[in-house]
């Protein structure tokens, strides 16, 4: 369905339903419920990333369900949120990479995705609507608007000027530029999102909400609150699986990668690991605090409270120092955890859900249909509350990246010519112009990642998860031809999907 029709549905939906809600005022029906989504940046699942929280896997996923299927459809910052925004994939909302030509932030996203995003939908549906933190990268960029502008949808708006910062930051306070210090009291921006969580909570008059908060962690520059400062002092990244390998038949950018590192790498490494931890015990505590307030007011049992990440991570997995941007189960793999009404406690759901589509879930909430949008993703609310029984699932998905390179080359590593960017510590490379690709990843009835290349071999690489859980072994030249071809033609329908045929 195309722009303007699925706006025309949409009017038309919204406005039977403030109908709807005029009529219930005063007959006191239920209103719809509450929606608190917690989004980290650059959480991995792979690599031991849940391991420091501790009380969130216990106020969240034991109080409900966790889904260890759960995918980004792009494994980098910016397009993976537009796509958590629009509940659309990479080429349909067309935001390439983390940088304003890339459609970050743009005044072309502001101008045709914003309206179309899940709290332009949700506000129109009378839900109060509120955002702190981290929200795309060139957000407050004076070539699209400045701190001015409030993306569509917002009530409560408090969001970071450009990418993840601890201290010295900008906000955006409802238009209005907001300068943040060094003083761990007043500016520490994960626990000024708690804090100002908890107030709008405690302000909070009349139902439904929708509350967004985008702490800075596990993003560099990794610095932790003061109280955190020493913890997990002796952790080291992980050593099993992929870690320190060289990946002899992969796409040319892992093969670059150093083999065995050099021990600055792993020293750098493992410093960026454990601060990565230490970070997220602020993210554990805001957990607690806004789970707490929300039993106070007696809103729990009428909230539902995700918590997910951008994208996974990796440090030391192919011999690549750290980063995410690869089509490796720990750079597109996310933590997903889920409770509120009508959620058992302590299930587990093996389906595949990606972050497209958590839009369609806040919409179903809220009682409107994903049909009426533009979105790519569906709906997991049925199997949030139905007990768990196969169900009538996706069986597969898309994965999608661009590269970035530097036209001119990195300064600090002049060997390497131009094309190529990320390239640190110790002139590793952790992306290029051509590390582009599209992978099509299957979880049943068979576990395969199938993903090409856009490069002048058309590279490309297969995996069977089942029997190669690490993805050691690309087995493209290996299988039988029909196979490639069955897996090619789907990609290709992938790539071609919008709206509804991507849910076919």
């Amino acid at each position: 369905m195309g722009h303007r029709a699925s706006w025309a549905a949409l009017l038309v939906l919204s406005s039977a339903w403030q109908l709807v809600l005029g009529g219930a005022a005063g007959g006191g029906r239920r209103s719809p419920h509450n929606i608190v989504l917690i989004l980290t940046d650059d959480q991995d699942t792979e690599i031991g990333g849940m391991t420091p929280m501790k009380k969130t896997k216990v106020l969240i996923g034991q109080a409900g369900v966790s889904f260890p299927n759960a995918f980004t459809v792009t494994p980098l910052c910016c397009p993976s949120r537009s796509s958590l925004l629009s509940g659309r994939y990479p080429h349909n909302h067309l935001v390439r990479n983390n940088s304003l030509e890339g459609n970050c932030s743009s005044l072309a996203w502001q101008k045709s995705q914003e309206p179309l995003a899940f709290p332009s939908y949700l506000q129109r549906q009378g839900y109060q609507t509120f955002y702190a933190g981290k929200y795309l990268n060139q957000y407050g960029h004076p070539a699209a608007g400045g701190v001015q502008h409030v993306p569509l949808g917002w009530t409560y708006w408090n969001g970071l000027v450009g990418n993840s910062r601890y201290y010295n930051y900008t906000l955006s306070a409802n238009g209005r530029e907001e300068q943040h210090g060094q003083r761990y009291q007043n500016d520490y921006l994960t626990d000024l999102i708690t804090n100002r969580s908890l107030e709008f909570l405690q302000k909070w008059s009349h139902p439904p909400f929708l509350m967004v908060l985008a702490p800075p962690a596990a993003h560099s520059p990794w610095t932790a609150a003061p109280g955190y400062a020493t913890a997990y002092s002796t952790t080291k990244a992980p050593r099993n699986g992929s870690f320190n390998v060289h990946g002899k038949d992969k796409h040319w950018l892992v093969r670059q990668a150093r083999s065995p590192m050099a021990n600055t790498s792993i020293e750098f490494l493992d410093k960026a690991y454990r601060e990565r931890w230490q970070t997220l015990l602020s993210v554990d505590d805001l957990v607690e605090r806004v789970v707490g307030r929300l039993k106070a007011l007696d809103l729990l049992a009428s909230t539902y409270v995700f918590y997910t990440s951008d994208n996974g991570y990796h440090a030391g997995q192919f011999s690549l120092p750290i980063d995410k941007r690869q089509l490796y189960e720990f750079d597109i793999r996310v933590p997903l955890l889920v409770r509120g009404p009508g959620i058992k406690a302590n299930q587990t759901r093996l389906e595949p859900i990606l972050n497209i589509d958590l839009g369609p879930t806040f919409l179903d909430i809220a009682g409107l249909n994903v049909s009426q949008t533009a979105m790519d993703g569906q709906s997991f609310l049925p199997l949030l509350v139905t007990p768990a029984q196969p169900s009538a699932w996706r069986a597969d998905f898309l994965v999608q990246y661009t590269g970035e390179g530097l036209p001119t080359g990195d300064p600090a590593c002049p060997a390497l010519g131009p094309g190529v960017s990320q390239c640190f510590p110790d002139c590793v490379c952790e992306d290029a112009f051509n590390n582009t690709y599209a992978c099509v990843r299957t979880l049943h009835p068979h576990s395969l990642q199938y993903c090409e290349f856009a490069d002048r071999q058309a590279f490309v690489e297969l995996y069977n998860l089942t029997a190669d859980p690490h993805q050691l072994h690309n087995v493209a030249r290996r299988v039988d031809p029909t196979l490639l071809e069955a897996l090619n033609q789907r990609l290709i329908k992938l790539q071609a999907c919008e709206g509804p045929s991507c849910r076919a």
